[in-house]
Parts: C-alpha cells; structure tokens; sequence
C-alpha cells in the first residue's frame, strides 16, 4: 500500500493543501488540536471531491443502463463464438461502438477517486511516521499527531502495535474498538448501497448476466473492505466512510427520482407522478417531462408500469403530450393512448358516428320501403288536386299496357301466379 501511495505522491500537495485549509476554519470552532477539526476537514475533502465528481457519476448512471440493454445482444455474441474468443472480442467491441456505450464509464468515479484515496493515505501515513507530507509543517504534523477522533488518533492503524498507538497518545483497547466499529459501517453501507440497486433499480423484466455480476459484488466488496480496512489509518476510514454514506445518499436520490425502467422503483415513482398529476393537472418538473417525453414516445414498447401511468392519466380525463406536458383530454389535442394510437375527441366522434350508421336492409325489405314512400306520395298529391279534377281525371281513358306497367310497378307479375308480397319489418 506504501508504494501505491507514493506512485500518487503527485496529488499529496494539493490535497493536503485543503486538508490545511479546512483545518484552519473548523480549528477555529472546535480548536487546533482537537480531532474534530482534522476528522470534519477530512469529511469536508470528500464532500468536495464527490461534488466534482457528479458529471462522472451521471456518466456512470448513463453507461450502467446502456450496458444492461446490451446484455442480451452481448450473450448472443457469446454464444455464436464461444470457440473464437477474439472473433467474440471484436464483435463486442462492434457493438460497444454502434450503441456508443463505453464498459469503463462505469468505472470512472472509482478511478477518479483513486488518486486522492491514496494521497490522503499517503499523507496520514506521514503524520503517523512523524513526516512532513506536502504543506503540513512541524506545527501543523504535531497537531495533526495529537488530534483523536472516538480516543483513537487518525494516523492509528487496526494492526499497529501497543509502542506506536502509545507513541501517538492512546491505548490499543480505543485504538482496535474505533477501527472495528468504521469498517462494520464501511462494509454495511457497501452492502447496502449494493443491495438497493439490485432489488429496487434493476429492470426485473430481463435475465441477464449483469444481474449475476452485481449479485456478485454485493457481497464481494463488503469483504474487501473489512480485508482492506485493517490496513488503513483512522483518518482513511472516515474518508471511506464517508464516501461510502454519500454514495448512498446520492443513489437513493437517483432511484427515487430517475429510476431504472422496468424496475419496482419505476413503479413506485410512476405512481407517485400520476397521483400528484391527477391532482394538480400539471406536470411540475422538467425532469418529470423528460420522463413522460420518453414513455409517450415509446408507445407499444411500453412496460406494464409505463401502460398502468397512461392509463391512470387517461381516466382522470388527461392526456399525455408528445413534448411531456399534460393536458385535458375534452380539448381538441390528439391524445396518445396505451397503446400507442392517437385518440381523442375527433377520434372519439368518429367512434361514434360509426356505431350510429343504420343496419343494411334486405331486398325484400327494400322493395317493401319503396312502394310504401310510392302509396304516399300518390295518396298526397291526390289529397291536393281540387274536388273538381277527380272527375275528369276518371274520365280520362287509360292507355293501354298502363295497368300491366302499375301492376309490374307494385311488384307483381303480368301473368300467372301472382308473387305474395314480403312481410315488411317494423
């Protein structure tokens, strides 16, 4: 570990720059020498690290899904060339470049973070060895000597003998009791940081290999922290301590707020949104219109938890916009549906003319509705004429074939068997 620290003896300088710089203002509060001043600059130094690191980590998020989507793609390629592993090597990486994923920008905070890790290990293994490291001076190392956090002193190391934790003020009990009870809380945030991505942020509704391998580091990494722990100073622990809690804190945000689709924790989040959107009418947050944006354009590749949001919206009388906003579904606006169409009060009206056009008719009732309109029409324009025509109109001699035609008219033949009529249906 010494030599791995001192590879990173680059960056001892700056870090423990501000390290010193912190100290100064919470020495003022709590005072110089005491080890809440060089315990809470500690803490300060990963709190600032970490914020930097948030692009890297949105980075890590990004990458993490792209590779579970790739999952089946990439055991395909596994299986078809199992018996070539560099044909299998190469398609991988065909595929990494056609879906712009990169396999390491998972690992970029980790590495990021590596560098002060082992500065900051370097520099305390300074103070425990009576070094001046970087800008700690004489006044500052001896400070830094005295300073205990819990009786036990920051450059203390769980498997230091009784005549170096005594040389730096403090007893082996203190010394062995603080160390054992950080690298429980190290390796238990681990595991669980760990365990709330795999039960509550992994898409249940795909099998992959990748959910073997995070099953796998959950329960690697706890045991590497407590392998690894034994070898660190006090004033390390609390830097992975630290982090370890901020790592939580920040994932329980993301799957709270941006959760992976498929999971229960999208599930939980889209029905918290479809409550509060059914309330108000509105969409209240960009990140919120992003997500509707995403589930609107899916359309029929949309997941159960997904089709259930659409619904809900639908029934409460709104309806999903294309550019994520939400809207009443009685305007004019198309709507988009569960399954993907676009419907609404156009639709709708259409849907309903259909259902009210009238059933088509048979021949026989056809023919029955057309002499029936004939009788009366003939019997109202008989209704009209004057009292005087109807005389003169019976005198009037019929042509001859007149009768036949009449007769042919009302659907009977000239001759023979006349044909019954058909019942007409009311």
């Amino acid at each position: 570990m010494d030599t791995i620290a001192s590879f990173f003896s680059f960056i001892t300088t700056p870090v423990s720059w501000v390290i010193v710089q912190f100290h100064s203002v919470y020495g003022a509060i709590f005072g110089p020498n005491s080890g809440w001043a060089w315990g809470l600059a500690i803490v300060s130094l990963v709190i600032l690290i970490r914020i930097c690191l948030i692009p890297l980590f949105v980075k890590q998020i990004k990458a993490t899904r792209a590779m579970q989507t790739l999952q089946p793609e990439m055991k395909k390629i596994q299986e078809r060339y199992k018996n070539d592993k560099q044909r299998q090597s190469e398609e991988m990486m065909k595929l990494y470049k056609e879906s712009g994923t990169n396999p390491l920008s998972s690992c970029l905070p980790i590495l990021a973070q590596s560098p002060f890790f082992f500065a900051l290990y370097h520099v305390l293994n300074g103070i425990a060895s009576g070094k001046k490291i970087g800008v700690i001076n004489d006044s500052l190392l001896a400070s830094a000597r005295q300073a205990h956090i819990f009786g036990a002193p920051l450059a203390a190391k769980f498997r230091d003998g009784s005549s170096t934790i005594q040389a730096l003020g403090a007893s082996v009990t203190d010394v062995r009791v603080v160390t054992v009870i950080m690298i429980v809380l190290m390796s238990a945030s681990q595991f669980y940081t760990q365990r709330q991505l795999m039960t509550k942020n992994v898409d249940t509704t795909v099998k992959t290999p990748f959910m073997q391998q995070q099953k796998m580091l959950m329960y690697v990494f706890p045991l590497m922290f407590a392998f690894f722990g034994i070898n660190f100073p006090v004033g390390v622990l609390v830097y992975w301590l630290t982090t370890n809690v901020w790592t939580m804190g920040q994932q329980m945000y993301v799957i709270r707020n941006n959760p992976t689709p498929g999971s229960k924790a999208q599930a939980a989040y889209l029905e918290r949104l479809a409550k509060h959107v059914t309330q108000h009418g509105k969409v209240r947050r960009r990140s919120e219109k992003t997500i509707i944006k995403a589930i609107v354009a899916k359309g029929r590749d949309r997941n159960e938890f997904e089709r259930k949001f659409i619904n809900a919206l639908n029934k409460a009388g709104l309806a999903a916009q294309t550019d994520g906003s939400v809207l009443k579904s009685t305007s004019q606006a198309a709507v988009q549906g569960e399954d993907g169409t676009t419907t609404g009060t156009t639709a709708t009206a259409t849907a309903t003319a259909r259902r009210q056009q009238p059933k088509r008719q048979s021949k026989s009732q056809r023919q029955s509705g057309t002499v029936k309109q004939a009788d009366e029409a003939l019997s109202l324009e008989k209704s009209d004429e004057p009292q005087d025509a109807k005389p003169a109109a019976a005198k009037q001699p019929q042509k001859p074939g007149s009768a036949a035609r009449s007769k042919a008219q009302s659907g009977q033949r000239k001759g023979g068997p006349q044909r019954p009529k058909s019942p007409s249906k009311k």
